[in-house]
């Protein structure tokens, strides 16, 4: 266990019906806000309407800026950033899944910091402030919610980055279970990805010595995901499946579970971003792809720690630690079927990935991140396991 400080801000209002609070709450934080919000679904099923009446209805002030992308993009953040200064708002509003909350949180950054947007992803410019932001979350998966961290990609260039920052952290966060039931099983089941990459990442890559503790908390987060997506399978509209779904998005990435670990590498993310950047496809379903591929080419290495996620998660009762570590692979790899994630690139519409591209772009974003244990050798090795 190694020396850590641990120190989350944000509020969380959870609960049916909770956004209709959301009025109040964003009167008590500021006069003018920039509204950030999605492309249709908030509109389609009727949120939107809600919201605007209720911000009126509070006599709160507002600009809108809807449209981000399900992977947000530096150009239309930065036309935010832009709506933002010129309107003198003094706060953010972010109605909708991560890739909502992430690129409010560079608006955020940015105006606060009167800085550009991708000089804090490259290391140019730190940030030193940021407007206050309430987020209202419609698609539990990355735990941007209750986090500082953020992602975005430079649609020019097909760099995604991810950033964490303290400053970044939602003041408020509203999660009403109810506002998921519209979401297909499709994107739940990419978002159930998502949240146990989150988990496992720092459970395979931390050097943390004794961290039974963060194990436990792994396994048992793990295998909550699966039987809530077990349940919501069946019955899309559960309420405690959809509850313990959203709570355990935003408790796979708040902190706690990485509390102890000391450095920590984020691998299979990394590894997946230049797919969902050059190819636009969900970033769960990206993380499906990568990480049988991952472990399979570190099984040597991380046996041990491969065979215990077996046992744990998936019940697996071989002795011998690498055939626990191989056949929990396979369990993982079935449960993505089950799901409806896809496990290879053509599984998810790529029939031709371009490995060379993939490969550079991953090890750009390595080498600004340090991550040596990514060379373009393993990379490509990786990716050719995703064929």
């Amino acid at each position: 266990m190694q020396d850590f400080i641990f120190h989350n801000p944000t509020k969380i209002i959870f609960g049916k019906d909770s956004v209709n609070q959301l009025g109040s709450y964003a009167a008590a934080i500021g006069s003018k806000a920039l509204l950030v919000y999605g492309q249709n679904s908030i509109k389609s099923t009727g949120l939107y309407d809600r919201i605007i009446k209720d911000l009126n209805n509070k006599h709160i002030s507002f600009v809108e800026h809807g449209g981000v992308k399900p992977n947000p993009v530096l150009s239309h953040a930065r036309k935010g950033a832009k709506k933002a200064l010129e309107n003198q708002c003094d706060y953010i509003i972010a109605v909708g899944g991560g890739s909502v909350i992430d690129e409010a949180k560079a608006i955020a950054a940015s105006v606060g910091s009167q800085k550009d947007i991708w000089d804090f992803f490259t290391m140019q410019s730190p940030i030193t402030k940021a407007l206050p932001l309430i987020s209202v979350l419609t698609v539990p998966a990355t735990g941007s919610e209750m986090n500082g961290n953020m992602v975005i990609t430079n649609d020019e260039t097909h760099d995604k980055l991810g950033l964490g920052n303290a400053l970044l952290y939602p003041a408020i966060s509203i999660l009403d279970p109810v506002l998921t039931f519209t979401i297909p099983l499709k994107y739940t089941a990419y978002a159930a990805v998502d949240i146990v990459s989150h988990l496992t990442e720092s459970y395979f890559n931390n050097n943390g010595g004794w961290t039974i503790l963060q194990q436990y908390y792994v396994e048992g987060m793990v295998k909550t995901v699966i039987e809530a997506m077990d349940k919501l399978l069946n019955h899309p509209q559960d309420f405690d499946a959809r509850a313990t779904f959203m709570w355990a998005a935003t408790m796979g990435w708040n902190g706690l579970n990485t509390a102890g670990l000391g450095a920590f590498q984020m691998i299979c993310h990394t590894l997946e971003h230049p797919i969902s950047a050059v190819y636009d496809i969900a970033h769960g379903a990206g993380l499906s792809i990568v990480t049988p591929a991952w472990l399979k080419t570190v099984i040597n290495n991380k046996t041990a720690k491969i065979a215990r996620f077996a046992r744990e998660v998936f019940d697996v009762k071989e002795n011998d630690d690498l055939k626990a570590a191989e056949q929990g692979i396979r369990f993982l790899e079935a449960w993505y079927t089950k799901i409806g994630a896809p496990t290879t690139f053509k599984q998810a519409g790529i029939d031709n990935p371009d490995l060379s591209r993939l490969t550079e772009l991953t090890i750009k974003a390595a080498r600004l991140r340090n991550m040596t244990e990514l060379t373009e050798t393993s990379v490509m090795d990786i990716y050719k396991k995703c064929l």
